[in-house]
């Protein structure tokens, strides 16, 4: 049996191996699905392969794993032996990697099933339009206040009312060129935000875990979605208090000797989208 080590990069991986106890670099190949599958074609299926969690990861490890005994996708941050080292070079990591596989050392972590990063995907995308969208709903408001006019009357500035109402108002002609131009990519945003909804929505509909979440006060179709992302499968987790900590939300703990334990901030760590839609979920209960 080989343990591998894979150093990952955006167009190369350097590879180590490790081999009835000598290690070896094994040069440099293309990550590339054609190039993987070359390189995958001299493995064993007892190999086992590691690699540290990137963008690419995911799906190199998707293709490696029916074809070796295992692969291990580990978390970089809890890999001290290369997050620490004083020599950093793409040849000692994947020589560091191939090591502590070898070693059953690795803190690995869990790679989401194919349905899962699609969700994902949804979710990602959909952030990207509500900022996008508020972006230019904050370009529209500094107009607006650098050029002296008043708060607008009605509940919403971009409601039709609204938009009624901007329009009257005395700006530049330059000014109200720009205006123009950010209501037209509001109005573009708006009809891909739409499109999103609708694709979560259809992942939804018939999954009882989006159901049993929507029960929760505050929580509804698109927050419980992007719970499900992130989270993926519940069932990894042994304890609530584990998944809490997965999403970044227990608060932090201080105690030392005799003295009482002191609560700090949460230390918003994991995935950032689902904790902020479950607090904005919070508020909205």
């Amino acid at each position: 049996m080989r343990s591998i080590g894979m150093d990952v990069h955006r167009s190369f991986a350097q590879i180590a191996v490790l081999e009835d106890g000598l290690l070896r670099d094994e040069g440099r190949i293309g990550v590339r699905p054609e190039d993987l599958r070359a390189w995958a074609a001299t493995l064993d299926p007892s190999d086992e392969v590691a690699l540290e969690a990137t963008t690419n990861s995911d799906a190199i490890a998707t293709m490696l794993r029916p074809l070796v005994r295992r692969v291990v996708v580990s978390n970089p941050r809890k890999t001290r032996a290369i997050a620490e080292a004083k020599v950093k070079t793409d040849k000692v990591d994947a020589r560091i990697l191939a090591q502590l596989l070898a070693a059953d050392f690795l803190p690995e972590t869990w790679v989401p099933d194919e349905r899962t990063r699609r969700l994902r995907r949804l979710v990602v995308r959909r952030t990207h339009l509500v900022r996008q969208r508020t972006r230019l709903k904050n370009q529209v408001h500094g107009i607006l206040a650098r050029n002296l006019v008043p708060a607008c009357p009605h509940a919403d500035l971009f409601s039709g009312v609204g938009c009624c109402w901007m329009v009257q108002q005395d700006v530049p002609a330059d000014e109200r060129r720009s205006i123009d131009a950010w209501l037209r990519q509001l109005d573009f945003h708006g009809a891909e935000l739409a499109e999103r909804d609708r694709d979560i929505a259809i992942e939804a509909i018939e999954d009882p875990v989006v159901a049993r979440l929507m029960t929760v006060p505050g929580v509804d179709v698109t927050v419980a979605m992007a719970v499900v992302a992130a989270v993926g499968d519940f069932s990894r987790f042994t304890s609530s208090d584990k998944l809490v900590a997965y999403l970044g939300l227990n608060p932090r703990v201080r105690q030392s000797g005799d003295g009482p334990a002191v609560h700090g901030r949460i230390p918003k760590a994991g995935p950032a989208q689902a904790r902020g839609m479950l607090v904005e979920a919070a508020f909205a209960a």
